[in-house]
């Protein structure tokens, strides 16, 4: 590691970080609307995107800097079990063409702003919808935080905020400063500020990731001697566990984790609120369509970052924090003013997602708690105010989370995160193609899934901590090590299944669907088409 501030690439870093903060503000004025007091305007950017503002947006939004530093800090800390990430964000979107095209076409219909709204319109269920909401927001906090967490790390690498030693305000201080930005210009452009830099943001990493897979290799003498060294790194013994390292390839014994743990993130990634304000503000289901068919181009990208774990083994990189090892190969690789950019690529990576997840938050909150159980008659411009203030609580949330909590107890908290946002996949995609569960079936499923998946994550230890250790356990039956997440949403299902036999059979109200056939195929262009409000959100402008 370098000694002392890193001042070429530092200065790369701000100029880009500027750039950023600029564009941020300036989107205010992008496709300004006549009425810009509105969650549609504010929370949705309109509902205007077409198809590349789209998916640079759902692709800043799902490859963050998280994803950025992590994934291959899994490779590098265990080999090939941290490739898990790619596999899954292939499934997933043969899965979301399925059903996103008809969530956008409702959601347009009838005026939805997020899930739990239309959990709300289909199962007349407010209780349900509460669930819902609390369990996105649950979700969402751990996950800014991690954002601000690759920010750190980039920090960290170039030496910014001093040692161990120095005074807490101002080791902390950049990250004060970049999360002041972060909040500034969300707060002031809503969705349109992430949909602008996202744009910066990808095209930055694409750069990135493409000289890094050529350069990094030719310095370190190619493939067959990273693999080697790596695979050497690989078999030697890990003291704190007794076992090797990690593997070039998955031992048959974690196979079963695998599979589940890719499995299931490819069911729970579009559960999340962010994936779904994103895919809320395009202008017409046909984009959301295309979308699907060009997002695979960011998992080739994911492949190929992941390999940057083993480069990271074959040059040598020794930190004791994971997190720190793709910058820090960055910088040792890399000549000052590249590793700028590579460090900015990961900070702006950092940034817009971040401010996606705050707006997205934000409005599960004004829609779904605020006006539906506070304040009724709140009229759009109330819950644009709310929403943007809430923005800023949900940023404040994490920034004391990620300074006053140690990042370990951040990532496994993610993980969680995971497992309870699976939980609502019956409800919303379910509810998607059937009325057939009853309300309060979904509510008990949604119920023991969260408890059981919070339990058994409680009794996952690790080398380093006694609960919350991981997110894999034994499936109960079947006796392999499986992801928790998975089962939880199984037995979520199974108690679902059964509920609704026996409330069909006894009666039990079902609650009024708003929603018709022909909505869940309608596009902003077809005749006939208006958007119908809800009780409960009448007088929101659309």
């Amino acid at each position: 590691m370098k000694d002392g501030v890193n001042g070429v690439a530092l200065g790369v870093f701000v100029f880009f970080f500027l750039a950023v903060t600029v564009v941020g503000f300036l989107a205010a004025r992008w496709r300004k609307a006549e009425n810009e007091h509105s969650l549609d305007e504010w929370g949705l950017g309109g509902r205007s995107f077409g198809t590349w503002i789209t998916w640079f947006l759902l692709g800043g939004d799902l490859y963050t800097a998280y994803t950025f530093v992590a994934v291959p800090a899994a490779i590098y800390a265990a080999g090939a079990a941290g490739f898990f990430a790619v596999p899954y964000t292939i499934l997933v979107y043969p899965l979301i063409f399925t059903f996103l095209p008809r969530l956008w076409s409702v959601s347009h219909r009838h005026g939805y702003v997020t899930t739990s709204d239309f959990v709300r319109g289909r199962f007349g269920s407010k209780g349900l919808s509460l669930a819902v909401a609390v369990t996105g927001i649950l979700a969402t906090m751990p996950y800014i935080a991690l954002q601000l967490v690759g920010i750190q790390a980039v920090l960290d690498v170039m030496g910014v905020g001093g040692g161990e030693n120095t005074n807490w305000f101002v080791k902390d201080l950049p990250l004060l400063i970049a999360f002041g930005v972060l909040a500034a210009y969300t707060y002031s452009s809503g969705l349109r500020a992430p949909a602008l830099i996202a744009f910066v943001k990808d095209t930055l990493i694409y750069i990135v990731i493409a000289v890094a897979i050529i350069y990094i290799p030719i310095k370190l003498g190619g493939f067959d001697d990273i693999f080697a060294k790596a695979g050497h790194a690989f078999a030697q013994t890990n003291p704190l566990t007794g076992k090797p390292r990690g593997a070039l390839a998955p031992p048959e014994a974690g196979q079963w984790t695998y599979a589940t743990l890719a499995l299931g993130s490819a069911l729970a990634l579009f559960m999340y609120p962010h994936s779904i304000t994103a895919t809320l503000s395009s202008r017409s289901r046909e984009v959301i369509r295309r979308n699907t068919t060009i997002l695979p181009l960011y998992s080739l990208m994911l492949g190929l970052l992941a390999l940057l774990g083993f480069m990271a083994i074959a040059a040598g990189v020794k930190v004791q924090n994971g997190q720190l090892a793709i910058p820090q190969l960055f910088e040792n690789m890399f000549p000052d003013w590249f590793a700028g950019v590579a460090f900015a690529a990961i900070g702006i990576g950092a940034l817009v997602p971040a401010a996606i997840m705050s707006i997205a938050a934000a409005n599960l909150f004004t829609r779904n708690i605020y006006k539906d159980f506070i304040k009724p008659d709140a009229t759009p411009k109330e819950e644009t105010r709310v929403s943007k203030i809430v923005s800023l609580l949900v940023k404040v949330g994490a920034l004391v989370f990620v300074l006053t909590m140690d990042k370990t107890v951040a990532i496994n908290f993610q993980l969680l995160g995971g497992i309870w946002i699976l939980q609502t996949f019956p409800a919303l995609v379910g509810g998607l193609f059937t009325r057939w569960f009853h309300r309060w079936a979904l509510l008990a499923g949604w119920a023991v899934g969260m408890v059981y998946g919070t339990l058994a994550a409680y009794g996952v230890a690790s080398p380093t901590q006694q609960h919350f250790g991981g997110s894999a356990k034994e499936i109960p039956g079947i006796g392999e090590i499986g992801y928790i997440g998975l089962t939880a949403f199984v037995l979520n299902v199974l108690v679902t299944v059964v509920l609704t036999f026996v409330l069909k059979a006894v009666k039990a109200p079902e609650g009024i669907d708003e929603t018709r056939p022909d909505d869940y195929t309608a596009d902003a262009g077809d005749p006939g088409v208006q958007v119908e409000l809800p009780p409960a959100t009448a007088g929101t402008s659309h």
